[in-house]
């Protein structure tokens, strides 16, 4: 398979369903959600530890089950707790899984 090239009216689709995307980008970076953790390194390990406790229950941090245990001990939503707990194992413990 060889890969496509965009032009014309290609290239304006894609480039108009991607801008949204990439102008959403910078402000996410800048979460006030990924932000606490982000300076708080403390509240990142700790939320490491209740990850791997869920591991040990034979349970990934993508879980419904774990995000739900997650959103509640940290008074969250569903959505939030599982972002952060992405960016959390991203850049604390890797070896959650």
């Amino acid at each position: 398979m060889t890969p496509t090239r965009l032009s014309g009216p290609g290239l304006a689709i894609a480039f108009a369903l991607a801008t949204p995307l990439l102008t959403a980008a910078p402000s996410l970076a800048n979460s006030p959600l990924l932000e606490s953790v982000k300076n708080n390194p403390q509240r990142a390990k700790a939320l490491c530890s209740e990850l791997k406790a869920l591991n040990a229950q034979g349970l990934s941090y993508t879980s419904p089950q774990a995000v739900a245990q997650i959103a509640a001990r940290q008074g969250l939503s569903n959505t939030d707790a599982e972002i952060v707990s992405t960016y959390v194992v991203g850049l604390y413990c890797p070896d959650v899984r």
